[in-house]
């Protein structure tokens, strides 16, 4: 049967009614600062913790409830003997119910506080707390979370006591939630320090928080949650949805991919996508005309796709977009006007964002483990013409828009290019004379040939001296690159080596 109950909360939503029914249970409640005030301002009956410890807090409330009358009381374990007679001769009160919530270093941390400000929201005593309780568990009620109060109060009434499951599940989000919470605090400091390279971290810290279930994975049969970073950068924290269905997982990979896609660029931007591979991509000098050249690279497979594009929507832009079934559309702004045209689609799910992709890393499962590396941010080490004939400037200006778009199309990717427009994508292949092939016929007329990786043999040269390329951009880097620039020399066609693949396995 609990007895006292030591509540301590930063969140004080819903505590005062918690209080009152722990009270009108029998149980005695000692409380600290903010919140002893807050229940004694409402008539509760409560003991304030320097009363129970003897010890008034110190330094500036950083040492209040850090004591072994507090930790004595919520660690014994009851069915012991030598731990209630230990009690017991230091005249220690067991505490049978914790209620604490954190300060709210997660949302303080994205406040530009100073670094000095933000280091005083780092809570030591409520995790300790919390962390005592959940081992404790069998014998102690931990709540960390304002939603549980209401778990609790109908289990009491219903039997007087709280399940021994129910306890546990509360311990385990206590251990969540302070893993978090210790989560952020580390990437944090690891922002802040002046040379961050230098520091390698033992143990890999990520901080998510769920954001909502999903109602299934990438097919039917798989379930699927979607969680955000704590520090709430990023697209997924900065969408609005302005229309349509809720998101689904697969949804929210292509969005994302598309994206980024247009955030490439300074131009006016569009990229449709498909199956997170981007299916049209140009730039334009209009949201219409961006989008119609998008559109026309490829007018089959954007049916059913993601379009992104990084400038306003206009109503003439949105009036041909709903000439086509889409599932998103995704834009910084969209004017009244289109967003009317728009809604007349009822399931499109048209999104607002005005954040650029910001993630510095990125994490991939494997099996008994993760993969972690850097985002790819970088696009050439240095354009280096390798051939006796040059490119234009108008075919540079290609080679480089072609390269962007690459970084996003799986490897082996290649992509043809015409006046900042994608012609031809070809990605995914095993070879990379089959993505040329694939990517030359798709691409009609175009004339810049851009790929993802060197040429290990000629005959992607070759295969593009049939089709009136004019230019190639590759990394370069194999032992065979000559054979490549001879080809070109021979065909009079210019080459670029940009010195960096772009891989996207």
């Amino acid at each position: 049967m609990m007895k006292r109950a030591l509540i301590s909360v930063y969140d004080k939503n819903g505590i005062v009614e918690f209080t009152k029914f722990l009270v009108e249970h029998g149980i005695e409640v000692i409380s600290t600062g903010g919140t002893y005030s807050l229940l004694k301002k409402n008539n509760i009956e409560v003991k304030e913790v320097a009363e129970v410890t003897k010890a008034a807090e110190m330094l500036d409330g950083r040492v209040k409830t850090l004591h072994p009358v507090v930790h004595g009381g919520i660690l014994a374990i009851r069915d012991n003997e030598e731990h209630m007679k230990t009690l017991k001769e230091r005249e220690i009160k067991t505490i049978d119910l914790v209620c604490v919530n954190l300060y709210p270093f997660f949302e303080k941390a994205n406040e530009g506080l100073t670094f000095e400000e933000t280091v005083e929201f780092i809570d030591i005593g409520g995790p300790t707390m919390l962390r005592s309780a959940a081992k404790n568990f069998k014998d102690v009620v931990v709540i960390s979370d304002v939603e549980d109060y209401k778990i609790v109060m109908e289990e009491m009434k219903e039997s007087g006591e709280v399940s021994f499951e129910t306890r546990k599940y509360l311990a385990m989000k206590v251990f969540n939630l302070t893993t978090a919470y210790d989560s952020a605090i580390c990437e944090y400091l690891l922002n802040h320090m002046e040379n961050k390279d230098k520091h390698s971290n033992k143990y890999l810290s990520l901080s998510y928080e769920k954001m909502e279930d999903l109602r299934y994975g990438e097919n039917p049969h798989q379930e699927a949650s979607v969680f955000t970073n704590t520090n709430k950068t990023g697209m997924l924290n900065n969408i609005v949805i302005l229309n349509g269905k809720a998101l689904s997982y697969n949804n929210i990979k292509d969005m994302d991919i598309a994206w980024k896609v247009v955030n490439e660029f300074e131009e006016i931007t569009c990229c449709a996508l498909k199956h997170n591979t981007p299916c049209g991509v140009a730039v334009g000098d209009s949201a219409l005309d961006a989008y119609s050249k998008a559109y026309s690279c490829d007018n089959v497979s954007i049916f059913g796709g993601i379009v992104a594009i990084n400038t306003k929507v206009t109503k003439e832009a949105a009036e041909e977009m709903k000439k086509t079934f889409l599932e998103i559309v995704i834009a910084p702004e969209f004017e009244e006007e289109a967003l009317e045209v728009l809604k007349t689609k009822k399931n499109l799910r048209v999104i607002k964002c005005t954040s650029k992709p910001s993630d510095k890393k990125e994490v991939i499962s494997v099996d008994g483990g993760i993969l972690v590396q850097d985002v790819d941010r970088k696009l050439y080490e240095e354009l280096k013409v390798v051939t006796k004939a040059n490119p234009s400037k108008e075919h540079m200006s290609d080679m480089i828009f072609g390269m962007k778009v690459c970084k996003y199309v799986k490897s082996n990717a290649i992509v043809v290019v015409k006046d900042g427009m994608a012609k031809g994508i070809a990605g995914g292949q095993v070879n990379r004379i089959w993505a040329t092939t694939q990517a030359i016929d798709r691409a009609g007329d175009g004339v810049i040939l851009a790929s993802d990786g060197f040429f290990p043999f000629r005959d992607c040269v070759d295969e593009a001296s049939k089709h009136n390329i004019k230019g190639i951009i590759q990394p370069g880097g194999s032992m065979r690159d000559n054979e490549s620039i001879e080809a070109c020399n021979e065909y009079g066609i210019p080459m670029v080596l940009s010195g960096m693949r772009h891989f996207k396995h």
